[in-house]
C-alpha cells in the first residue's frame, strides 16, 4: 500500500511519532523494544517513507503508552471539537479493515474512540496489551465480532456490547459472510505519564 492509498499524510504522521517518542524520553532502539516494532520500521516511518499497517501502528502506540490517534492527529486545545466526517483520520490495512478515529487528540488526555469495519472473513490480527488500568469498551453495530481476550474467545453479534480490560493480548476477527462494524472506546489509564521507563 503506498501513502497515497491511505490518504494519511506519512511525512506529518512521521513527524509526530518522532516528537511523541523524545518527549516521552525514548531512543529508536529503545522504542524497538517497547513496542517489538523494529528500529529500521520505525525510522523509515519516522522518515514518511513507510506506510505502517495499523497493526503497527498500535504496537508503536502502545510501546509510547499512548493511542493511534496521537500519532495520526496533533493534539487541539478548544472545549469544544467537531470532527466532521471528512476531517476524521481513517487509518486502513490492506487485509481488509479501516479504523475511523471519531475523537480529538487533547493535552494530558490518552482517550480514543473508533469506529471500524472488517470486512467478511477478515482477521485484524492480535493486539498487544496496553498499558496497567487500560479499560475499552466495544459495541457491535453489525454483523458478528469473534473478540478473543488472552486466548478466550466471545463472539459478539449485532446489538451486543463489551468491558474489557485493555492489558491483555486482544484479536479481533470477522467470521460472517457480512462486514462488521463495532464502535470502541479505550481508555489508557496514566497513558500520558508513560515514558521510557515503563
Amino acid at each position: 500500500m503506498s501513502p497515497s492509498d491511505t490518504g494519511l499524510d506519512m511525512a506529518a504522521i512521521g513527524r509526530r511519532l518522532r516528537d511523541e517518542r523524545r518527549r516521552r524520553g525514548f531512543t529508536l532502539e529503545g522504542l524497538a523494544t517497547a513496542s517489538g516494532v523494529s528500529r529500521s520500521m520505525l525510522s523509515e516511518v519516522e522518515r514518511g517513507s513507510r506506510v505502517p499497517t495499523v497493526l503497527v501502528l498500535d504496537r508503536v502506540a502502545t510501546g509510547l503508552g499512548t493511542s493511534i490517534a496521537r500519532l495520526l492527529r496533533a493534539e487541539g486545545s478548544a472545549r469544544t471539537v467537531v470532527l466532521r466526517r471528512d476531517e476524521q483520520d481513517v487509518a486502513q490495512d490492506a487485509s481488509g479493515w479501516e479504523r475511523r478515529i471519531l475523537s480529538p487528540v487533547l493535552p494530558g488526555v490518552e482517550f480514543e474512540f473508533m469506529r471500524t469495519t472488517i470486512e467478511a472473513g477478515v482477521d485484524a490480527g492480535v493486539f498487544p496489551p496496553h498499558g496497567a488500568g487500560t479499560r475499552e469498551y466495544l459495541a457491535v453495530e453489525a454483523g458478528t465480532l469473534r473478540l478473543s481476550l488472552d486466548g478466550d474467545e466471545v463472539e459478539l453479534h449485532a446489538g451486543d456490547s463489551v468491558f474489557y480490560a485493555g492489558d491483555c493480548p486482544h484479536g479481533f476477527v470477522n467470521p460472517a459472510a457480512v462486514p462488521c462494524v463495532y464502535y470502541l472506546v479505550m481508555d489508557l489509564a496514566g497513558g500520558a505519564t508513560h515514558g521510557a521507563s515503563r
